[in-house]
């Protein structure tokens, strides 16, 4: 369409430009990127109070479920490698992504209530939020890092929801996967600084 002027021509030029980066995806990275600051300070802050005590961790303190978690970690990264699944899949069939995309969505279920059933044993063993500094930072960096996967699995089961009724477009797939992505790839970081 040709708009006569030449003000006007510029402005229909720019209006039917392509984003390199859909705004959905934008969004989320900005969204991601402020997120990663904040566990950033958070592991900063952990890892000074760690280095400075002279026995670590407390010895009145229970131990921190290792081998466990290990295995809840190999559940949340093979969701990973289900939603990249789903993605591909997408991209050359709308309905079959629907099952990599719920498989997903289950192993970070998963994920999340074995976190769950994991601080329920450690409360009653006797770590708590005010029990120690291991505590503290414990509760508070897994938390934040639960909080965020529970978020993120809403948002994935968004995305299912939008794909079972055949609204899904790609860009908002793609949103919801930098998401969990930032989700399933910090977790091996919390997992190394913190348990072990």
């Amino acid at each position: 369409m040709v708009v006569r002027g030449a003000g006007r021509l510029r402005i229909a030029a720019e209006s039917q430009r392509i984003p390199l980066v859909p705004n959905g995806v934008m969004g989320m990275l900005i969204f991601v990127a402020i997120e990663a600051m904040m566990f950033a300070g958070m592991i900063s802050a952990f890892t000074i109070i760690k280095s400075s005590a002279l026995v670590w961790p407390p010895p009145d303190q229970p131990r921190l479920p290792v081998e466990e978690t290990l295995f809840n970690t190999a559940a949340l990264l093979a969701s990973g490698v289900c939603l990249y699944w789903a993605q591909r899949t997408f991209a050359r069939d709308h309905k079959r992504a629907r099952r990599p995309l719920l498989a997903a969505m289950l192993l970070g279920a998963f994920f999340v209530v074995f976190q769950g059933v994991e601080w329920v044993a450690l409360i009653r063993d006797g770590l708590t939020l005010t029990s120690s500094n291991l505590g503290s930072f414990f509760y508070l960096i897994v938390g934040m890092h639960a909080l965020h996967a529970v978020a993120a699995l809403g948002v994935l089961a968004y995305t299912w929801l939008r794909l079972q009724r055949g609204w899904l477009a790609q860009s908002q797939l793609a949103a919801a996967q930098v998401f969990w992505y930032f989700v399933v790839g910090l977790w091996p970081v919390l997992y190394a600084v913190v348990y072990l």
